[in-house]
C-alpha cells in the first residue's frame, strides 16, 4: 500500500489542511508497526542517554495536544503544563496504553483540522507563555512535521532497545 500522501484526499478534510492528515497518518502506521509487540521493559531504556521510548510516546501525544489547543487560540490549562513536566518521569503505562494515548491525540487533532474552517487558516495564534506569532495552519503543520521528528528518533532507539533483528 502506498504511504498515506499517495493515497488520495483524505475525505471531508480541507485541501489547504491535507499535509497535516496525511502526516498524522504515516506516523500512526510507523508506531503502530514498529511498536507493536514491544517489551514493557524497554520503555525508558535510554541508549548512549538518548530520550526514551516512554519520552517520546508522551511527548507526541502532549505535542499534538499543546498545539491543537493553539490552533483554537486558547492558552494552555494547568493540566498541560503538568502533563509536559511529566513527560521526562518514569511511569507505568505499558507500551500499548502509551500507543493508545498517542493515536487518541492523532484522532483529537484530525477531528479537529475536519472541524476548522479554512477560511482561518492564515487567522493569527500566539505560542508559547510569550504569544510567540504563528497561524492556525503554522500550529497545526507544526504539530504534525514536529511530531514525525520524533516518530524517525522512536524508530531507531525502539529498535535499539528492543533487541529484536
Amino acid at each position: 500500500m502506498p504511504e498515506p500522501w499517495l493515497r488520495g484526499a483524505v475525505p471531508d478534510v480541507a485541501p489547504i489542511f491535507q499535509p497535516v492528515v496525511h502526516v498524522l497518518m504515516q506516523v500512526r502506521e510507523d508506531v503502530r508497526r514498529v511498536l507493536d509487540g514491544f517489551p514493557d521493559e524497554r520503555l525508558e531504556v535510554r541508549p548512549g542517554g538518548v530520550a526514551s521510548v516512554r519520552f517520546h510516546l508522551r511527548h507526541m501525544a502532549g505535542v499534538l495536544d499543546r498545539m491543537a489547543t493553539y490552533a483554537r487560540g486558547e492558552a494552555l490549562s494547568p493540566d498541560q503544563f503538568a502533563a509536559l513536566s511529566h513527560e521526562e518521569s518514569p511511569g507505568d503505562e505499558t507500551a500499548e496504553a502509551l500507543v493508545a494515548a498517542f493515536e487518541a491525540a492523532i484522532d483529537a487533532v484530525v477531528a479537529q483540522v475536519r472541524d476548522t474552517d479554512p477560511g482561518t487558516a492564515h487567522e493569527a495564534r500566539g505560542v508559547g507563555r510569550q504569544a510567540l506569532p504563528s497561524t492556525v495552519l503554522g500550529t497545526l503543520f507544526h504539530a504534525a512535521e514536529h511530531v514525525q521528528r520524533h516518530v524517525g528518533a522512536l524508530l531507531v532507539t525502539a529498535r535499539v532497545v528492543s533487541e529484536r533483528p
